[in-house]
Formats: structure tokens, sequence, C-alpha cells
């Protein structure tokens, strides 16, 4: 076997390590094994928050810092510490509150758990519940409804942003929409904030057949972050910590919220990875291409990554 190329591997989870039905194949799990006796650290980097990460990182048994929510935060999953944030100034996340009212979705604010002890406060208008789901929970589309119970997030439902406790562990503004694109608000979130934020705008990858079989086919997410918010600048800042080279980074994903760690990895001499069902731009500025998601890509990636192939 060559000398390994890279010291650390970052490794997005939906649409990438994660299969359609949102599973981790045993390959995958066996490769990142590897990949970590040979002396990788593997960092798991999502769009997720932390607390909606944690079965996957009990079932690949990891328990290294997580870069999770877009690149906003790095986390300790272990302690639940946060180790590195990017938040949102309170009164930008007002104007933004606002804008989503204005055009008629809820706006879900995702909060630091480890300062705040919950994880998202949803604030909409119809905070008030009446439909027996839960206080505020109709003010919500039917995918964040799915997605909030599935994952057991903690909720608190406010009418209004004034109501918010903590207006300073914001980390994320986030509009979400079940089987209709927001390829407008995203447009028009990007020409009125675009130069205040860093905008996230994808269409979710995660469709198991429990939630298809609600009616639920596709799901369409735009977040508005802090400007220096990405996973690339998360990673930066673990590898400052850990003292390893970007050089040395290799990274694996399919989104556009993966397109900075890809082409960062690899413009610094390190490696990008993308997935065979990536997205094209992600296919365009990778350095390899492996296998789908659906076909361990992540595996084949790290395997060939070990030999000295890639």
């Amino acid at each position: 076997m060559s000398a390994r190329r890279y010291d650390l591997v970052a490794i997005d989870l939906d649409g990438t390590l994660l299969d359609h039905a949102g599973r981790v194949s045993e390959a995958n799990i066996r490769s990142i094994r590897r990949a970590r006796d040979a002396g990788m650290v593997v960092v798991v980097c999502t769009g997720r928050a932390l607390i909606e990460t944690r079965a996957v990182l009990a079932a690949i048994d990891l328990h290294d810092p997580v870069v999770v929510s877009g690149g906003a935060m790095v986390a300790d999953p272990v302690t639940g510490a946060t180790l590195e944030r990017f938040t949102l100034e309170p009164a930008l996340v007002s104007e933004v509150v606002s804008f989503l009212h204005a055009r008629g979705h809820a706006a879900l604010v995702l909060k630091d758990p480890h300062a705040t002890m919950y994880d998202y406060l949803a604030v909409t208008p119809l905070a008030a519940g009446s439909d027996g789901g839960g206080p505020g929970e109709e003010g919500l589309d039917p995918a964040s409804r799915w997605w909030f119970r599935k994952m057991g997030v903690r909720v608190r439902f406010a009418a209004a942003l004034h109501h918010d406790e903590h207006p300073e562990h914001s980390i994320r503004v986030g509009a979400y929409a079940a089987n209709r694109p927001v390829d407008e608000l995203a447009s028009e979130l990007r020409e009125t904030f675009g130069d205040r934020t860093n905008l996230q705008h994808f269409q979710g990858a995660l469709l198991p057949k429990e939630r298809t079989d609600q009616g639920i086919t596709s799901v369409h997410i735009v977040e508005v972050f802090h400007q220096q918010a990405d996973k690339w600048q998360a990673i930066e800042r673990l590898i400052g910590r850990l003292g390893i080279d970007a050089s040395r980074v290799a990274a694996i994903g399919d989104q556009l919220n993966d397109l900075s760690m890809i082409t960062h990895a690899g413009a610094a001499g390190g490696l990008g990875v993308a997935m065979g069902n990536a997205h094209e731009r992600i296919r365009a500025v990778a350095g390899r291409v492996t296998a789908g998601h659906d076909e361990s890509g992540v595996s084949v990636a790290i395997e060939k990554m070990l030999s000295g192939e890639w």
C-alpha cells in the first residue's frame, strides 16, 4: 500500500454517505473504520444540525468533531459543546424573518443548542396552535413537521421574533417547502441580502419511503447564514485546531452546499471528490468522481485514497 496523501477526509451526509433511504451501507462503515485505523481524521460535514446527525454518527462510531449546520458550527458530538460558530446579527435575523413572513413562509431560526438547550425557533404567525399536532406546527410545511418528529428536534414556537429569548445565538434562518421549488424566493433573498449573508439554496436529497408515503415527493430549501459560514471555512478552523495542512484534506460531497469544500480542498492541493449522483456544478469542480450514494461511493473513494491511487 502506498503512503496515504490525506490526513483528513470531510464527508457530506445526505446524498453522499447516506443512500436514498437515509442509510449508511456496510461498505461505507468498513471503509471509514479503515481510514481511521490508517490515521486519517474522518469529519462529517453536513447541512444538518447536530441533533439531526446523531443517529448517523452512532452508525459509523464517530466521536470526533463534526461540521454541522452548513458550516456555521463545529461541534463536539460527545459533549454537545460548540467549538466554533458563525452567528447572525439579531437585526439581520429580524429583517430576514420579516421578509419570509411577507412571502408566506414560516421562518425557522436555527440556534446554538449548547447555549440555548433547544434547536430551532419556529417563527410563524400560527404559533398559537390549533390542529392538535403541537403548538404552532400548522404553521410549518409538511416536510419540516415530518423531519422534526423523525429526528426528535427540540423546537420552540413564536408568533413574532421579539419573543426570542436568545437573539445572540442564531446560526441560520431557513425557509422550506414540500413539493414546490423556492427558486424565486431564493433569488429575492439573494438580491436583498446577498451582500451581507451567505445564502444556500438546494433540493433536499433524503426522501425515505415513509415520507413519500405521506405525499412529500421533494423538499426545497433556502437558508441564510453569516457571510463566512460555509463548509470549507469551518474545515479551515478545524484543521487549525488539529494542526493539519489544507493540502492534506480530501472532501466528498454531492450538493451545492458542498461546493466550497470541494473547490477549496482541490485548490489547496488536496482533493475534491464528487459523488456519481452529484449536482453538475459539483462534478465540474471536483478532481475526481466516485460512484453514487446508492453504490457506496464514499467507500469507493476512501479505498482509492488509502491505496494511493488517488
